[in-house]
């Protein structure tokens, strides 16, 4: 009987054991701190989850523990409000010595090449911060070249993460780490920037093949998907704004063919023989109620002598819209597309353009000092069109 027990005890603790699931461990020590709790944090993409928590001996050193991971993710250490972040692959020990009180920045980091680099870069991304403050700061420089010197540090400091650590090994969590680093609040790299979606597009391509079943992964995938579609769009709507800017100046008169407020489609060349002002609008800016009453002035003053206005308004809520051009005598259309405002390389609004008697574009707002005098003008010679 008691051989029996003896090996029913040793089953149960045989069990016991092969029940336990691997474990990783962040331990070291803190110099000047002691009897003090520090946290272990998992950085999820649902937001910060706590893994462990351990109290600081005497001696300044910790031990925190966390369940391994599938795939490489990214923890934290948390003492008061300064983060050291940490990089796991998998059951790997890292040992972390720092000093405070500025642990953030006095710490070495050992048995961890992810955590080695993700401190690299931490630190890297603290100077940034520094130098853009030092630049914005700097009274010798006018407000251009505050511009100008920060985009340029910026832009470096990108090309240099991407060859360093990025494109370096884009499989690995600090690889990842570097992707999503940010300056004031926003991402470095930006989905929207041609350039930067290669990178997105290399740790993607690298998470896919080597990582496949990380939410991670999944999050990159999505990012990067969207980011392409992004640039492609831009990359159209720029192309489009050049041939459009380039048409207006050789061709003349761009038609346009737009709703009005009971859904009646609206020319340009149905206005032959009038003068327009072609009229680029949003009643959702502050300015509208004034323009709209410069505008008004304008079309009594002018309009039985030829004058005609076409609005085209490009909010984006279609029944506010109709809302503010119910009570207007004016051709009011609607494009929330804003591809009309494309083909005649409008970049802000409002903005306006005179169409002589003939169907001809005369002149956009830049062009015209008084757009009154020039109304006039083309009012009294409906041949004269500007070359």
């Amino acid at each position: 009987m008691k051989k029996i027990a003896i090996t029913a005890l040793a089953a149960l603790v045989f069990a016991a054991c092969s029940d336990q699931k691997p474990t990783f461990t962040v331990e070291g020590t803190i110099d000047g701190v002691k009897d003090t709790t520090i946290y272990l944090y998992n950085n999820a993409l649902s937001g910060a989850v706590k893994v462990d928590s351990a109290k600081i001996g005497e001696d300044g050193t910790f031990t925190l523990k966390g369940e391994a991971p599938k795939d490489p993710e990214l923890y934290c250490i948390n003492l008061g409000n300064q983060i050291i972040y940490v990089g796991i692959d998998s059951t790997e020990t890292v040992t972390i010595h720092a000093k405070a009180p500025n642990i953030a920045r006095d710490y070495e980091v050992e048995g961890s090449v992810n955590t080695q680099k993700i401190k690299e870069l931490s630190l890297k991304q603290q100077d940034l911060r520094a130098r853009v403050i030092a630049i914005q700061n700097n009274l010798d420089l006018s407000r251009e070249q505050i511009t100008v010197a920060l985009q340029q540090l910026v832009d470096a400091y990108k090309v240099k993460i991407a060859n360093d650590y990025i494109y370096e090994n884009p499989a690995s969590i600090y690889a990842y780490f570097a992707l999503f680093q940010t300056l004031g609040g926003y991402n470095l790299f930006d989905r929207s920037n041609q350039q930067d979606v290669r990178a997105f597009a290399a740790v993607a391509t690298s998470w896919d093949t080597f990582h496949p079943e990380s939410e991670r992964t999944k999050h990159l995938h999505n990012t990067t998907l969207k980011g392409m579609n992004d640039t492609r769009q831009q990359a159209a709507r720029e192309m489009m704004a050049a041939e459009a800017a380039t048409k207006v100046e050789t061709t003349g008169l761009i038609e346009l063919e737009l709703p009005d407020v009971s859904g009646k489609t609206r020319t340009l060349t149905e206005l032959n023989g009038k003068v327009v002002l072609l009229d680029f609008h949003m009643f959702g800016m502050k300015e509208s109620a004034a323009r709209i009453l410069s505008l008004r002035d304008l079309y009594a003053k002018y309009h039985a002598q030829g004058l005609e206005i076409y609005q085209v308004g490009l909010d984006e809520n279609e029944h506010f819209w109709k809302q503010q051009t119910e009570t207007l005598p004016w051709i009011c259309v609607y494009d929330p597309s804003a591809q009309s405002a494309l083909h005649y390389n409008v970049q802000n609004v409002p903005e306006y353009f005179l169409i002589d008697r003939n169907s001809q574009l005369y002149k956009r707002s830049t062009q015209m000092k008084d757009v009154e005098a020039e109304i006039r003008t083309l009012l009294a010679n409906p041949t004269n069109s500007a070359k």
